[in-house]
């Protein structure tokens, strides 16, 4: 198998394995506290953040993006070419809908409800982009302060926090967004509302991108980022 095709599986992996923890663990506690949002929350929070650590710690020596924003802006600064980060982003939209798939069969749903939960106005956009440039600058400043051990760790961790601290419960990621427009469930959002949250998200990650590169401005301290994909390169 090339290199590509591996990355791209294991994007496809993480992403549908990602999305089954946000609407399997949002569908288990529905079920679970059904008059209760406010625990319904906290334990999509906790799943989705356990699961992001597990699958970025299992999957980083492969590849471990799981988000199209993220591998936009490794393309952008340079550690991606077009076929790659293209390959990786079709990959990621379809692990994140056979990721819905699952979550619908597993819990005894139709494997394609459009979801009704609308989820739309200028408050939960804003969130959406506060969300994104938090996720970039977590990621890009783990990554090249030379702590890429960690980077699961402080992802899982911040994106367990965003649920609670933005408006929008902090999705965050346009692949997972489209995934969720067809499960009809506690983490559903609705297909005409998708678009808002991806601009959205676009224009956080533009963002985080332009805060990483005024943080870590000078080439030396960009460098960890370039030389942890070499070192994963060499090592297949």
């Amino acid at each position: 198998m090339s290199t590509l095709a591996r990355r791209a599986a294991a994007e496809f992996t993480g992403t549908a394995f990602l999305v089954m923890a946000v609407v399997g663990s949002g569908v288990m506690a529905s079920r679970l506290s059904p008059d209760d949002v406010g625990l319904q929350l906290l334990q999509n929070s906790l799943a989705t953040g356990a699961a992001l650590v597990a699958l970025i710690v299992a999957l980083q020596p492969v590849s471990a993006s799981f988000n199209p924003v993220v591998t936009l802006a490794e393309r952008v600064l340079g550690v991606l070419d077009n076929r790659t980060a293209a390959g990786l982003i079709a990959a990621q939209f379809a692990g994140g809908l056979a990721g819905s798939v699952l979550a619908n069969l597993m819990f005894g749903l139709d494997a394609v409800t459009f979801s009704n939960h609308e989820r739309t106005g200028t408050g939960l956009w804003l969130g959406e982009v506060v969300a994104t440039a938090g996720l970039l600058v977590i990621v890009f400043g783990t990554l090249r302060s030379g702590r890429t051990d960690r980077v699961a760790f402080a992802v899982g961790g911040y994106i367990t926090a965003a649920y609670w601290f933005t408006s929008s419960t902090s999705f965050a990621n346009p692949a997972v967004t489209a995934a969720r427009t067809i499960t009809d469930t506690f983490a559903g959002i609705a297909p005409a509302s998708a678009p808002g949250f991806i601009l959205a998200q676009l224009l956080g990650g533009a963002v985080g991108f332009v805060l990483v590169r005024a943080l870590y401005p000078a080439p030396a301290a960009l460098a960890p980022a370039s030389e942890y994909r070499l070192a994963k390169d060499q090592s297949r």
